[in-house]
């Protein structure tokens, strides 16, 4: 049988967490994503012969996803930490400023990260979003070129619409700009208009695109204006970046642990204090579209 059947029939017969390691994830197939809805726990694509940089990115990645699948069966002891090399922080993309960010803008804002099982939660949260959302910003951990075929899929179901991001593209009311894999996605503004920018660099918080990176540019180019929320994933990024939104202002949102696929990203934010409210995926939608609808006021006090 082929890799999908079999998959199936794992989880049929006897569930348990998989990783998909495919050329199948590098073509962006639709095959790929049944894989993803059949409940494979992530996909990552088939290292290429290439220099001694990529294949010390893609060691990282294939290790990250097979311990990021362990964490996904809570029923499993926890083993003790592997050593790891060092991670960059959102510095080595976007270097901390002394400057105020921006306080008012015509619209609200939405930055949203997530990793392991955050295809599917982020399916569920885009399609309970009515028509005039506000503008949503995504980092989902995916492997390059795959992210386009997630969005078209994503962009038949919802009532939004919803796209690969590319250089320059408006964040506008009803759509979603999902980051392309393998770059870092970063919220900027012009005016009273919001924009993304699509940029290379290293790996952040081992990730590219890194959740730190995104919600640290929605920190400083919309401040009170954004909304934060942090989703299912393993590791930490997005935690500090989190924080950052919150610092400058913004409202933030932690996905709930009984949710979660994994409870890994979420949790560090937590652990920092950086989510206003901690919420099942369920209604996540919901207080996005409460909290946008609501007039602008002044920042708030910064919290410890």
């Amino acid at each position: 049988m082929d890799g999908l059947t079999f998959l199936g029939r794992i989880m049929q017969q006897h569930p348990i967490p998989v990783v998909i390691c495919s050329t199948l994830a590098e073509k962006g197939s639709d095959v790929a994503l049944a894989a993803l809805e059949k409940g494979a726990t992530t996909i990552i694509t088939k290292p290429r012969l290439g220099t001694r940089e990529f294949f010390e990115e893609a060691r990282i990645r294939i290790c990250d996803a097979v311990k990021a699948a362990a964490q996904a069966r809570p029923a499993w002891p926890r083993l003790a930490p592997m050593a790891a090399p060092p991670k960059l922080t959102a510095d080595a993309i976007l270097p901390r400023s002394g400057s105020e960010a921006l306080i008012r803008t015509t619209e609200k804002v939405v930055a949203v990260g997530a990793s392991t099982g955050g295809t599917e939660a982020l399916r569920e949260l885009l399609e309970a979003l009515p028509l005039d959302a506000p503008g949503i910003v995504v980092v989902q951990h995916m492997p390059e070129v795959f992210t386009a075929r997630f969005a078209e899929r994503l962009d038949t179901t919802c009532r939004i619409g919803v796209k690969e991001a590319a250089s320059g593209d408006s964040v506008l009311r009803g759509q979603a700009l999902i980051a392309p894999g393998n770059r870092h996605l970063l919220l900027k503004r012009s005016g009273a208009r919001y924009f993304v920018e699509v940029r290379d660099g290293p790996l952040v918080s081992r990730h590219r695109p890194s959740v730190d990176v995104l919600f640290r540019s929605a920190a400083r180019y919309a401040g009170a204006n954004a909304v934060g929320v942090i989703m299912t994933g393993m590791g930490d990024d997005g935690a500090k970046g989190l924080l950052e939104m919150k610092q400058a202002g913004a409202f933030t949102i932690a996905q709930d642990e009984a949710s979660c696929v994994v409870f890994g990203m979420p949790a560090e934010a937590i652990k920092l204090h950086a989510a206003d409210r901690v919420l099942p995926l369920g209604q996540i939608a919901s207080e996005i579209v409460s909290r946008c609808a609501a007039p602008l006021t002044a920042p708030r006090a910064i919290r410890s």
